[in-house]
């Protein structure tokens, strides 16, 4: 039977003794009835899973020692989905939700012209992005970014280093199929809001270096284009 599993914001690596925050010793001592020498697992999402010990089950301040620990080098390559944010936010949670148990390496949500919402509560995404982590049982948490506006992307080093880039869009234009067209290196794909890029932002992603893919016969929404590509790019 495999260990709870437990995020922990932060790790000192060598560190015998782990003091938890109050929500995460409630759950493992209220709500699991967890008791002293009774083991958990804890990841900080930073590639660290530590194999741990409850010897104080204080059900608001609990302290666990370190019995292991292992560390998990982040995977080469691996994909970015620059996504517009959607209308309907629990549609946008959802395919943070799906990306993070993919196993997306980046996150970056995009004010497009016509995206029709930009209410962005980091605290409570990262907690659905940390939830999803753990229920998959990964070491690495995505880094998902603040919002940016779409013709601030390009101008972003990080972006512009990326080797290989698509843009997923609507228009009758020819498109090569994404899964034809996608390798094992690292890459980034550009999905647009729910009335598709303007022809502007589309073609300055082209001058950009980003090549237009299809993600299939089907018009997708939103949050099913980047989940659709997320499982096309793993």
């Amino acid at each position: 039977m495999q260990l709870p599993f437990f995020y922990i914001a932060d790790y000192t690596t060598g560190s015998a003794l782990i003091d938890l925050d109050e929500d995460t010793s409630k759950h493992i001592i209220q709500v699991l009835r967890k008791k002293k020498d009774d083991q958990l697992n804890l990841t900080d999402g930073q590639g660290n899973l530590l194999t741990v010990s409850i010897i104080d089950d204080h059900r608001k301040h609990a302290r666990v020692k370190v019995d292991s620990h292992e560390f998990s080098e982040a995977k080469k390559g691996g994909s970015t989905i620059a996504i517009s944010l959607v209308k309907n936010s629990s549609r946008f949670e959802w395919f943070l939700e799906k990306a993070t148990e993919i196993g997306v390496k980046t996150i970056v949500p995009l004010l497009c012209e016509r995206t029709e919402k930009e209410k962005f509560r980091a605290d409570r995404l990262k907690q659905i992005l940390v939830s999803a982590m753990l229920q998959s049982r990964q070491t690495w948490l995505p880094v998902l970014h603040e919002p940016i506006a779409y013709e601030l992307l390009f101008r972003q080093e990080e972006m512009a280093a990326i080797p290989s880039r698509y843009i997923a869009h609507c228009t009758d234009e020819y498109k090569e199929e994404l899964v034809a067209v996608a390798g094992a290196h690292e890459r980034i794909i550009l999905i647009g809001p729910e009335g598709d890029f303007t022809q502007d932002e589309i073609e300055l992603a082209i001058a950009n270096g980003y090549k237009p893919v299809s993600l299939g016969d089907t018009r997708l929404r939103t949050e099913t284009a980047g989940m659709v590509a997320a499982v096309i790019l793993r």
